[in-house]
């Protein structure tokens, strides 16, 4: 049985007994509040026992609107995404029981017997299920033989290596995209333009934000992790840089890819966030990473770099909008580069709130953009992503090979429709920067359902050609 504490009632002591199950058990310590839902304790030892000090209350996220919808009729789903974006704790919200294959002690006995997962009270969260690769596969033959809905929530912190086979889990385990919380999660302002009624065609566009420029620089490097909100600068940057590095010299080792030269590494990663927003060839950004370097590392080796921080989801590029059955000829493939949070993009390339507010940084290559420029771009892929996601909708970008046109976000529904973002810096909207907005219309008539500009001005507005102008801190569910 594990050991609850009731929110509000109980701040004493639990003992040993209960200390050595928290760290050996196959449950957990899980705080229940007042109104049923599941909390984070912070818990301290002292004079032998333990200590319940805070607890901190689970924010709503967006992609809890679609596990609502999705999971009473799925059996199983896997929530995937980089470690710190807060799938434990969305997870743990619906389980009954949880094991924490992190947790050394679990993970050794679950590699002896896998088919223990099974067996627990549903529904049954399993954390980091990619470090017993096996646990797939046990869930994976149970809802075989039951397909009944909300049996089984997965969450894991990187894709599996290629070299390790399990089964897809196609039919039987869905798989959700979770991302660091997107602005419209922040509680920073109350959103007035729905993503699904763009989707829905015909929605009215209104709303003043009170978002300024140095707020959306705020957001972009405070983070939309949500155990680093509300953190003071040093203590920010310490987290972020300490993130860096474990992802460097600990999560890729863990995860199959030995790093000989873990500065390589970090300059090479430095060097693609400063292509954020871009779509850079991967040779120039080697290239960027080794100014004058003679002996550059490998093709091969970057490329094992490139696939296994992309299996962490610590790279979230963008990929290119390639429609079938569509009029639009000659349209380039490169993926749009993107870190998972514009945060450590600002952090690798050494950005800060007061030098981005000064416009410095490396520009777009080829362009007169601003860093700023580039990050902010990010921050609102970050935005839409969160958005779609739980939609259940594509989201790429589209751009033709010579560069004549492109759309920075295309999100794509399941019929084919599709709503196309610019994003633009700038608060004040004219007609050039909607002028690929009006090409694409040309091109796919009807198909297109909306076009949106989304800016850091202050009112969301459309405009006489038909173009929604939507401050980025107003666009939610």
């Amino acid at each position: 049985m594990e050991p609850r504490l009731t929110c509000g009632s109980v701040l004493g002591g639990l003992g040993h007994a209960a200390w050595a199950q928290v760290k050996r058990g196959l449950t957990e310590l899980m705080v229940k509040s007042v109104d049923g839902r599941i909390q984070e304790p912070h818990l301290v030892r002292l004079n032998g026992r333990i200590w319940l000090t805070r607890v901190m209350s689970y924010s709503r996220r967006v992609i809890d609107d679609a596990l609502d919808e999705l999971f009473p009729h799925l059996a199983a789903i896997a929530i995937e995404g980089a470690k710190g974006v807060g799938k434990t704790m969305t997870a743990t919200q619906r389980a009954v029981a949880r094991v924490n294959l992190a947790n050394r002690a679990q993970r050794l006995v679950i590699q002896a017997n896998p088919n223990y997962v099974v067996t627990l009270a549903k529904p049954t969260f399993i954390d980091e299920w990619q470090l017993v690769p096996d646990v797939w596969e046990e869930v994976k033959a149970s809802v075989d033989g039951d397909h009944a809905g909300g049996q089984f929530l997965l969450a894991g912190s990187a894709g599996l290596d290629p070299a390790i086979r399990v089964h897809s889990g196609a039919g039987r385990i869905v798989s959700m995209t979770m991302r660091p919380m997107g602005l419209s999660e922040r509680g920073l302002v109350q959103p007035t333009v729905s993503m699904r009624s763009l989707l829905g065609g015909e929605v009215r566009i209104s709303g003043d934000s009170p978002m300024a420029l140095p707020d959306y620089v705020d957001a972009i490097v405070s983070s939309g992790f949500p155990a680093l909100r509300g953190l003071p600068p040093r203590a920010l940057n310490t987290a972020l840089d300490s993130y860096i590095q474990r992802v460097i010299h600990h999560d890729l080792e863990e995860n199959g890819l030995s790093v000989r030269r873990p500065q390589a590494l970090l300059a090479w990663l430095t060097a693609y966030a400063a292509a954020t927003s871009t779509v850079a060839s991967y040779n120039s950004i080697l290239d960027a990473a080794t100014p004058g370097d003679s002996e550059k590392p490998a093709r091969q080796t970057v490329t094992s770099y490139r696939e296994a921080l992309t299996r962490l989801f610590m790279l979230d590029p963008v990929p290119a909008w390639l429609p079938a059955l569509s009029p639009l000829k000659r349209l380039a493939q490169a993926p749009k580069h993107h870190l998972v949070d514009p945060a450590l993009a600002a952090r690798l390339t050494g950005a800060t709130r007061e030098s981005l507010l000064r416009g410095e940084g490396p520009a777009r290559p080829g362009t007169d953009a601003t860093l700023l420029g580039a990050l902010f771009e990010s921050l609102a892929t970050q935005a839409v992503r969160v958005l779609a996601e739980a939609l259940g909708v594509r989201l790429s970008h589209l751009r033709t090979r010579g560069g004549e046109h492109e759309i920075d976000l295309i999100i794509e529904a399941a019929d084919r429709r599709v709503v196309a973002f610019e994003v633009k810096l700038s608060g004040a909207i004219d007609d050039r920067d909607v002028r690929h907005l009006h090409w694409l219309r040309e091109q796919i008539g009807d198909r297109l359902i909306d076009s949106v500009v989304l800016s850091s001005g202050p009112i969301a507005y459309r405009r006489p050609d038909g173009v929604a102008v939507v401050p980025l801190a107003l666009l939610g569910p």
